[in-house]
């Protein structure tokens, strides 16, 4: 996805290919992760399905426990799609889109700035122990 502040121009999609598939290796899965090319985040939203979850990861999240947040009782029946920001964050009317999605919930990583690799990491664990396969039934 491309944002206002996003840093990097060109993403070489072959090699994210290939780093799909060393990965499945690795781990021993035998389905794939779908690799899109680059879109703007308008274009995103307005393509996406709506009935899935949208949690969008952003430093300046008025509820600052991530837990406390996923908990608000919102489901993901649907699927749950899940955006990190840019290293420089998103911008205002970037927010201001995205807090007009329906079924979008606004999640803090915590105090501090993560790197856009960790942030991928933690929102995708932090997700799955709330929403996931992970929760306690019952």
């Amino acid at each position: 996805m491309v944002t206002r502040h996003t840093q990097v121009s060109r993403v070489n999609s072959e090699r994210m290919r290939a780093n799909v598939i060393e990965a499945a290796e690795q781990c021993g899965i035998l389905s794939l992760a779908a690799v899109a090319e680059p879109m703007a985040l308008d274009r995103y939203l307005g393509e996406r399905q709506p009935k899935r979850l949208l949690v969008f990861c952003d430093e300046a999240s008025e509820v600052r426990s991530p837990l406390q947040a996923l908990q608000q009782g919102l489901t993901a029946t649907d699927g749950i799609d899940i955006l990190i920001g840019p290293e420089g964050g998103f911008a205002d009317e970037e927010r201001a889109l995205l807090l007009r999605q329906l079924h979008t919930l606004r999640l803090s990583l915590g105090p501090r700035i993560l790197r856009a690799d960790t942030a991928g990491v933690a929102a995708l664990a932090l997700v799955q122990a709330a929403l996931g396969d992970w929760r306690e039934s019952g």
